[in-house]
């Protein structure tokens, strides 16, 4: 009997049938392998944490108009509101709510569904931008603050004019501030408040603003003619009565500097008018002869607190002034310069150049 065809399969031909199943399988097994690893990382991309945060803790977030729900999503991140930006995109999306700008109260490690309600909503939280111009009294920033932020005006000006024992502890500059006022040290910026903050936070809010300008300032010329950081403030502040240019800021110093070394009273008509009734613009012999201790041109040397809350300009002026020989300085022009002068006579023809350009 002879073989058939189909009686025996073909050696070769069933050892490559089963090489390619071999081949089959395993590439079976490389793409669910990728599928796995695939998988995996996508799951760890949508639940690892970005910014590990305690839960719990209050921010405050401030999304600006226009932002994308990714530059949302990065920036709950970063605060920790969130816990990972790609999923709470994804989980924004869904929602099909639109996430709006403005300034929230939120706390670490929200659901992300509660982060989407509350920024889908106009924000609860009002805030008010309140600038303080270089130069302001204590008085004058109690009110601002009253009238921008809504704070209680008796209380924001009883706390500015004789609350520095409440705040000396951290501040020691405050320890034996001239009538226990935060005169000098209220630091002029732009400062953002949710209304009913309290004055004690506005202060030192103020305060913390101040350390850190004074913590740059140089104090070693200062020192060396015998000054401390509360003299600076003191020049500083009269710097910003005295001068209408900041380019005169220096030698303006310079010239109380050199009256302090001279032994001469120092004479400047700005630290009457701290002490003068308030809406006074002229000064009369009453106002000149009063004994006050700002009265500088009764008593030598500085007065005893700031007249005014000075910015960093003025400070840096007040610790470095320049190098100059001048005695006396008199406004001459319009502009706000002035001309500054050695000797007596050349101060008395600055005073006509005065009555000149100003009249009498």
């Amino acid at each position: 009997m002879t073989d058939g065809p189909g009686m025996f399969s073909d050696p070769t031909k069933v050892q490559q049938r089963g090489k390619g199943g071999k081949i089959a399988l395993i590439a079976v097994m490389v793409v669910a392998a990728l599928v796995l690893v695939a998988g995996a990382t996508g799951w760890w991309l949508l639940t690892r944490t970005e910014h590990p945060t305690a839960s719990g803790q209050h921010v405050e977030v401030r999304l600006p108009q226009g932002a994308s729900t990714e530059q949302i999503a990065r920036m709950l991140s970063s605060y920790g509101v969130v816990r990972n930006s790609l999923r709470f995109q994804l989980d924004a999306k869904l929602s099909k709510k639109a996430l709006r700008s403005g300034t929230y109260e939120l706390t670490t490690g929200m659901p992300d569904d509660l982060v989407i309600k509350a920024l889908s909503s106009p924000p609860e939280v009002t805030y008010v931008d309140v600038l303080i111009p270089e130069g302001f009294t204590a008085r004058q920033v109690a009110r601002r603050f009253a009238a921008r932020a809504g704070v209680s005006e008796d209380e924001m000006i009883s706390l500015v004019t004789s609350g520095a024992p409440q705040f000396a502890a951290k501040h020691p500059y405050l320890q034996g501030a001239a009538g226990d006022s935060l005169e000098g040290y209220l630091f002029p910026a732009t400062y953002r408040i949710k209304k009913g903050t309290k004055p004690a936070a506005i202060v030192e809010l103020m305060l913390e603003k101040f350390d850190v300008a004074s913590a740059g300032l140089d104090l070693s010329y200062a020192k060396s003619k015998n000054l401390t950081l509360s003299d600076v403030v003191i020049i500083a502040s009269i710097l910003e009565r005295e001068a209408k240019l900041p380019k005169d800021y220096p030698t303006i110093a310079s010239v109380i500097y050199n009256r302090l070394h001279a032994r001469m009273r120092l004479g400047l008509d700005s630290t009457i008018f701290y002490v003068a009734p308030e809406g006074t613009t002229v000064l009369g012999k009453s106002d000149i002869w009063n004994m006050s201790p700002y009265n500088t041109y009764r008593h030598f040397g500085l007065p005893p607190g700031p007249i005014s809350n000075p910015g960093i300009q003025a400070l840096t002026a007040a610790a470095h002034p320049a190098t100059t020989r001048y005695l006396y300085y008199v406004l001459t022009g319009k502009d706000g310069s002035q001309t500054f002068t050695v000797t007596y006579p050349e101060f008395l023809q600055a005073v006509k150049k005065y009555h000149a350009v100003f009249g009498n």
